[in-house]
């Protein structure tokens, strides 16, 4: 039985659009109301001890929504930044962005590093957005970015081995996850953290993420705790055949 709780938990915030249109809403109110989710289970997590929380909050695929629906996920990007870095500076907790810059909006991304540097030095729970990602991208940037290297020295591409080419992740100062969980009842990744996620735990709620609460993280951490990970291998008291 698993005792510790996951060290690392990703999280697909799928549902907004969907809560929405289910109470006549404008798609961006399902929007505002996953930021407020979000904000709700970043506290939680830091209660419970979770130590690194990754939502995937924005994805490249994104970007072919209509444009009004685009412009507001900006905005509440642009007042989550002002307002809740703040609140992750006096909770001792460090804000991450993993993704590509362009093409956010200049103004998003000088507000983004701010904040990483502002919170750099926090020693309490990261907090890890997702935005603009892909992740077959992401491993595409990484090949790019050792094959820069490898073309200098030969050696590099001898070496290479599955824990020398996370490094050149988004990720690469990170854990990988030890549980996903998936709001909405889709059961799939999405293109999120293909190679980060290998050997995490995968857990799927029917609820919309607007929708998702405190007690839910809860009781997907008891189903984590009550599996046994193997990470490929056997129980050590379980006989080879």
């Amino acid at each position: 039985m698993q005792d510790k709780i996951p060290k690392h938990i990703a999280f697909i915030m799928d549902g907004n659009g969907r809560w929405a249109k289910e109470r006549g809403l404008a798609r961006t109110a399902g929007h505002r109301r996953g930021v407020q989710r979000l904000k709700e289970i970043v506290r939680g997590a830091s209660e419970l001890g979770v130590e690194i929380v990754t939502f995937f909050a924005f994805s490249t695929e994104n970007w072919d929504r209509p444009k009004k629906e685009i412009d507001a996920l900006m905005r509440y990007l642009d007042k989550f930044l002002d307002g809740q870095i703040k609140e992750l500076e006096r909770n001792n907790m460090r804000f991450r962005v993993i993704g590509q810059g362009n093409p956010l909006p200049k103004f998003i991304q000088q507000k983004i590093q701010k904040a990483e540097s502002r919170t750099k030095d926090n020693t309490g729970l990261i907090v890890v957005l997702a935005l603009n990602y892909g992740s077959r991208q992401e491993i595409v940037d990484a090949v790019k970015r050792f094959t820069t290297y490898a073309l200098k020295d030969d050696a590099l591409l001898k070496q290479l081995t599955p824990e020398i080419f996370s490094r050149y992740l988004y990720t690469a100062d990170l854990p990988d996850p030890d549980l996903l969980i998936r709001t909405s009842g889709e059961m799939r990744i999405s293109n999120f953290m293909l190679w980060q996620l290998s050997y995490a735990e995968l857990y799927f709620f029917n609820k919309y993420w607007p929708d998702f609460t405190i007690n839910d993280l809860k009781e997907a951490i008891r189903d984590f705790k009550t599996r046994e990970r193997r990470f490929g291998g056997i129980d050590a008291d379980q006989e080879v055949n």
